[in-house]
């Protein structure tokens, strides 16, 4: 009841454009809300800086001292390039050193919460350690609650969060991630042997903030820095603070910082140090990593690529492994192969595989098997099951038809100046209907994404291909030894696929394939076939 009460208010005052008397209860909150006018919008509006709990005057109803509580909206306009997440955190990061220039910093996604009270002193353990002042941040994985019991959209990405973090602890640390993270204020401003100082000496993290946070001189200094246009011509983002140049910010900052000489920790403690939301619409999930794989591949083939600029500056092995996530959406290319050729091949008639009885197929077996049971291993060891880790490699592939392809797509033609890269916010809202078929693990396509374009079209390929392959083996047109290879990986695509043949033949809810989708993927694997049968007759 009380919740319905302050949404009907909020909605209210949204639809009036103004706040009345009756929900302003003091002074303060009168002044805040003087700024909001009727030309106020989401994307043009004043800097907003609100102290609503300072530390030293405010207690609790227990008369426990309160810590500081500021809001903070930084001021917007059409004119201004905003930088998206980085943006907003170097704001942060220049607001708070006018109030209270703390040596740590957090940084938590607004969709997780606090599950330890002793995180911040697990933190201090590394870095008030003076062995340890090459340490920039400490990195907490990223843990999520409400995820179903098989995790159908891989939303957990155990690999990424879990897995490759501990190797690269072993090395110079763990990347960025975007939350959970304790960073060392200092870091922001050059390497350890290379102190960079920002244009206002407020702003170095040796300044000492001894003024009362609702100061006017420490207000108006505040609302200065928060200005869109106070980072111009200024090395912020690029030589001081969290870095532009890459839609993952997290991913990119925390390179930077590794390459600049700073080293890392990853600290998994058995109680979730804290709990965030994941995406559980397939649509919304596919577009998360068609945003990351762009914003890596950005890193890739820019001066700074991990290829040669981290291994670099420091060495073959964190530059490989940087390497690794920067090149992330270059996987579409041997998936979408797999995906199509071989199938392709097998319908006109073609295998480019050995023979069961050659020598050389045992070898391809081997390397097919044993990477597949060492993902498997790694993952089930960290805690996984085999039903989570079916799912995990699931998406692997479909990203890789999808998200990976989409973003390479995008990437490319940007470069060549034939399109723009937006940026999308990843939607973690969900109606009735989607949150109890993703508790069911069922699938939910529903919108006609072209991101499933791709993915119902390998669908109807692989099924094609697999059933004109047993028929010629049942009516005696082909020996099972010379396309067995070329069977094994249609009925593989087949099982991953079973969604998608759900989704389409056995459904008629709002998740099921639109008709739309499943018409446009009909008539591209009749132009794939169709070109297919083209080169095969000519050559």
């Amino acid at each position: 009841m009380m919740y319905d009460t302050m949404k009907m208010k909020v909605e209210s005052v949204v639809e009036r454009r103004s706040v009345g008397d009756e929900h302003i209860k003091t002074d303060e909150q009168r002044q805040a809300f003087k700024q909001w006018t009727v030309e106020f919008t989401r994307q043009n509006h004043p800097t907003v800086i609100q102290v609503l709990l300072e530390s030293g005057k405010d207690i609790d109803i227990t008369g426990v001292e309160m810590p500081n509580l500021i809001y903070v909206s930084r001021q917007k306009n059409k004119a201004s390039h905003h930088h998206f997440k980085a943006g907003a955190l170097n704001a942060l990061l220049r607001i708070s050193a006018t109030m209270t220039n703390a040596p740590l910093i957090l940084t938590l996604d607004c969709d997780m919460y606090s599950n330890n009270p002793r995180t911040p002193l697990q933190s201090l353990c590394f870095l008030s350690d003076s062995k340890m002042s090459k340490y920039a941040y400490v990195q907490f994985p990223q843990l999520f609650h409400g995820i179903n019991k098989n995790d159908i959209y891989g939303g957990e990405n155990k690999r990424l969060y879990q897995i490759n973090p501990i190797g690269m602890d072993g090395l110079a640390g763990t990347s960025y991630v975007g939350s959970g993270a304790f960073f060392r204020r200092r870091a922001f401003f050059g390497g350890p042997l290379s102190y960079i100082s920002a244009e206002k000496p407020e702003l170095n993290p040796d300044h000492v903030a001894d003024k009362s946070v609702q100061s006017e001189a420490v207000l108006k200094m505040a609302h200065s820095v928060a200005s869109c246009e106070y980072e111009n011509g200024s090395k912020w983002g690029y030589k001081i603070g969290f870095r532009y140049g890459s839609l993952v910010e997290d991913y990119f900052t925390g390179y930077q910082l590794n390459c600049e000489g700073w080293d890392s920790v990853f600290y998994h403690p058995d109680r979730a140090a804290f709990w965030g939301d994941t995406p559980i619409s397939f649509d919304s999930s596919l577009n998360q990593n068609k945003r990351w794989s762009f914003g890596t591949l950005e890193v890739a083939f820019s001066k700074y690529s991990p290829i040669i600029f981290g291994t670099k500056s420091r060495g073959i092995l964190m530059g490989l492994a940087y390497s690794h996530y920067a090149f992330w959406g270059t996987w579409c290319i041997p998936i979408t192969i797999y995906a199509f050729v071989p199938q392709l091949a097998l319908i006109n008639r073609v295998s480019p595989f050995p023979e069961v009885s050659d020598p050389w197929f045992y070898l391809y077996v081997f390397l097919i098997v044993g990477s597949y049971m060492q993902d498997c291993l790694d993952f089930m060891t960290m805690g996984g099951t085999f039903q989570r880790w079916w799912n995990d490699q699931r998406m692997w592939l479909v990203r890789g038809i999808s998200s990976y392809l989409f973003a390479s797509i995008d990437f490319f033609t940007e470069s060549l100046g034939i399109s723009r890269f937006g940026f999308d916010i990843t939607n973690k809202v969900v109606d009735d209907e989607q949150n109890k078929h993703y508790e069911q693990g069922v699938f939910e396509f529903g919108v006609a994404s072209p991101l499933f374009v791709p993915l119902t079209t390998a669908s109807i390929i692989n099924f094609i291909a697999f059933s004109v392959g047993i028929t010629r083996v049942i009516l005696g047109h082909a020996k099972i030894e010379e396309i067995f290879t070329q069977l094994i990986l249609s009925g593989f695509w087949m099982l991953n696929c079973w969604p998608v043949y759900e989704a389409i033949l056995l459904r008629s809810d709002k998740g099921s394939m639109s008709l739309k989708t499943t018409i446009l993927s009909g008539v591209l694997a009749f132009g794939l076939f169709s070109v297919s049968s083209c080169l095969t007759s000519i050559m």
